[in-house]
């Protein structure tokens, strides 16, 4: 039998093999919804920027004036502003990464069809995902470099091992745009998206970002302890402050399975969705 005979599609077969589902060319689908925007990138990009530059100096430099120094989890005083600085650091990353694989995602899935034009060629419903997730991750991390030179301008990086915040804030943002993308594929209406801004909000307010997480009851530790963002937050926290210890590994534990799980979930979807 030829290779054309045997890939031919059959009645009541699936449309395309197991092996398509990654074609090794995720890079494609990145930069083509990088140059599709790039007319309004710099407008999206300087809104992310300054969002949590604002918050640090309402917060951090405004308030902290009135708060003196804070004891971390580890015992250690520092100053306000360099207490909830890399808590914005992960915020930033958080935001950029969900905005670009929620809202974005949403709009080509649902209304654009961009994702049955692709999945058309040689693409595969994996490299649909990492695509749009580097895009996110992209994102997120322009965001976070532009925050972190801030940071150290103002002198809140606080030790030499800030220099792994970078890395530990793309973590975060591939975490975030792999959770975000996988979620966003099972919506179908704007209503339900409010949902992810509902779920966003509390998380950013109560990840120990603004206060330790000694102030809340023990009941509410363990329930901001599972949230994603304070594990983000832990960690850059302790890089930045050179609270470093081998108990971070947790957090970037934490992050691997949340990225493995985002994208299983959002390349099944996708097949489901287009190819099944």
């Amino acid at each position: 039998m030829s290779v054309t005979e045997r890939d031919r599609v059959q009645p009541g077969a699936r449309p395309r093999p197991v092996r398509s589902l990654y074609a090794g060319n995720a890079r494609a689908v990145m930069l083509r919804g990088w140059r599709a925007t790039r007319s309004t990138n710099w407008l999206v990009v300087l809104s992310g920027f300054f969002e949590p530059i604002f918050y640090l100096l309402a917060m951090g430099i405004g308030l902290g004036t009135l708060v003196g120094t804070v004891t971390t989890a580890s015992g250690r005083e520092v100053e306000y502003a360099a207490f909830i600085a890399p808590a914005l650091l992960a915020v930033a990353a958080m935001n950029g990464a969900i905005y670009d694989s929620t809202w974005n995602v949403f709009f080509k899935m649902q209304f654009a069809k961009l994702y049955e034009g692709m999945l058309s060629t040689s693409l595969g419903p994996l490299d649909v995902a990492l695509g749009e997730i580097l895009l996110a991750l992209l994102r997120g991390a322009l965001y976070a470099v532009g925050f972190q030179l801030v940071m150290q301008v103002l002198g809140l990086n606080l030790s030499w091992w800030a220099l792994l915040a970078l890395p530990a804030v793309l973590l975060i943002a591939f975490g975030f745009a792999s959770l975000g993308m996988a979620v966003t594929s099972y919506m179908k209406t704007f209503q339900q998206m409010d949902w992810i801004n509902f779920v966003m909000l509390p998380m950013f307010l109560f990840s120990a970002t603004f206060y330790p997480l000694t102030v809340y009851p023990a009941w509410l530790q363990q329930v901001i302890q599972a949230l994603p963002l304070w594990h983000g937050v832990e960690l850059v926290r302790g890089l930045t402050t050179g609270d470093v210890g081998w108990g971070m590994l947790w957090h970037v534990l934490y992050y691997g399975v949340m990225i493995a799980i985002g994208l299983v979930f959002t390349t099944r979807r996708l097949r489901a969705l287009f190819l099944d």
